[in-house]
């Protein structure tokens, strides 16, 4: 079981604060919205919480029952999407999923089907729609064999026929993994338990 504790996080850019004063307890089970309008600090706070930024004060702890994990490590628990997530463009899509695989490993080997994409297997990420894009990061971080799932704006780019899909996969994660989703749209965080509104 991981768990992730934030103490006092704060975090600014050049003398501004985004945010200060940040506590939480993430716990597997106990799926997490962060909410608030552009610019209350959503994202920035999602990338401290990964490890991805430092944190400009206060501490972050990630245990696994109790072993604690380096923030250094903590990369190998994680799966992450978001819209502004890079893919390697000059992969095709089974290059990219290979590759993905060998990286992080992959829970299943119908991603392609699951994401019905079976006619663009070898056609190249830089020819992809944005709306094919955030789909693909989307399932590669669903079925990451990770037990943390972080998701900032998941249905960006998304039509409504995928967005029902990103509700149907999420359900099916609940209880699987520690959950934390950083938006301001109500239709893509209406199964967390908890809600912290950013200000």
């Amino acid at each position: 079981m991981l768990t992730i504790y934030a103490q006092n996080l704060g975090k600014k850019f050049n003398n501004e604060w985004i945010f200060r004063n940040f506590s939480f307890e993430f716990q597997a089970n106990k799926p997490v919205a962060i909410t608030g309008n552009n610019g209350s600090g959503k994202s920035t706070l999602l990338q401290v919480i990964s490890g991805i930024l430092p944190a400009s004060e206060g501490k972050i702890f990630y245990k696994v029952n109790d072993k604690v994990i380096t923030t250094e490590n903590f990369y190998k628990y994680l799966a992450w999407a978001s819209p502004y997530m890079e893919l390697v463009e000059e992969l095709t899509l089974t290059e990219m999923i290979q590759f993905h695989k060998k990286l992080k490993g992959l829970q299943t080997a119908h991603l392609v089907e699951i994401l019905r994409l079976e006619n663009a297997r070898h056609k190249y990420i830089k020819n992809f729609s944005s709306g094919m894009k955030q789909r693909l990061k989307l399932g590669l971080a669903f079925y990451s064999p990770v037990p943390v799932l972080l998701l900032d704006e998941p249905t960006t780019n998304l039509d409504q026929e995928n967005t029902l899909w990103y509700r149907s996969e999420m359900q099916r994660l609940l209880g699987e993994k520690l959950i934390i989703v950083a938006s301001n749209q109500p239709e893509e965080y209406e199964f967390c338990k908890v809600k912290i509104s950013l200000q």
